[in-house]
């Protein structure tokens, strides 16, 4: 299938690599023009040449999601040069393990910034653009562990389980509206990208490292996953293509969970 959102502008947040960049590149090859943000610089300017070199439509801006005012300068310069906005990829988010005996009130603060707060302001200030554009559809990056606790993950899972209800909330706030705004959250297992980097060998009881602050993701999948094996986070975008596309034109408020079965045991 070609072109399942062409002539959309999206935004996706957290661009510059895994999830984030995955799902630029995807939307971009289905036609929509894509606004890639991210405080990575050098990589976010990497994947909008990416897209424009496979003949796709795509910029980059510097974009601090934890900053009110950073998302109003994106959303205003997106309304100046697109004069619409159809799809929003709440995607950047961070991972600080540890106990919650050991975590400092600033990387609680810190996490809940990034993971909760950016998801809340992309919403308050992309939504009426959305909606000046006659509707769209809005996804949430949650997680795995926005629907079951982990150990040394607690502060990860209040922001994704937060990032999970705010957006049924929303759904429901925009069905009263009518808007034509659908919005739903996705939640990824195990899967390979940049964010393990920072979860610390050894704060993880599940986790065997592979090198300096880096987990073996094919050891702990085989463990864990009933499918015996890690994710890759073009199967990720693929959900958010779903999502972002008119096939889900009735799917509002619910939760689109890509884990190799995880979620089940």
């Amino acid at each position: 299938m070609v072109d399942r959102v062409k002539g959309k502008v999206a935004l996706v947040t957290g661009g510059a690599s895994g999830i984030g960049r995955a799902a630029s590149l995807l939307l971009a090859k289905e036609g929509a023009t894509v606004i890639v943000t991210d405080v990575q610089d050098d990589q976010g300017k990497d994947c909008a040449a990416a897209i424009k070199r496979a003949g796709g439509d795509g910029i980059f801006l510097h974009h601090d999601v934890a900053s009110e005012d950073a998302w109003i300068s994106v959303i205003t310069e997106i309304r100046s040069r697109f004069g619409k906005l159809n799809v929003l990829v709440n995607n950047a988010g961070i991972a600080i393990a540890g106990s919650v005996l050991t975590m400092t009130l600033a990387d609680w603060r810190r996490q809940q910034s990034i993971n909760l707060d950016g998801v809340f302001l992309g919403v308050k200030h992309s939504l009426p653009l959305m909606r000046e554009s006659g509707g769209g559809s809005i996804i949430n990056i949650s997680s795995l562990a926005g629907l079951k606790g982990s150990p040394s993950l607690a502060g990860y899972c209040a922001t994704k389980g937060g990032v999970r209800l705010f957006t049924k909330a929303v759904a429901m706030e925009c069905g009263a509206a009518r808007d034509n705004v659908r919005v739903n959250s996705v939640h990824p297992g195990i899967i390979e990208t940049p964010i393990w980097l920072g979860i610390i060998p050894g704060s993880l009881p599940e986790l065997s490292s592979s090198g300096a602050n880096a987990p073996n993701l094919d050891a702990m999948s085989e463990t864990i996953v009933p499918i015996g094996k890690k994710g890759l986070p073009e199967d990720i975008a693929a959900g958010i293509l779903y999502l972002a596309s008119d096939d889900s034109r009735y799917v509002t408020g619910s939760e689109l969970v890509i884990d190799g079965g995880m979620s089940t045991r």
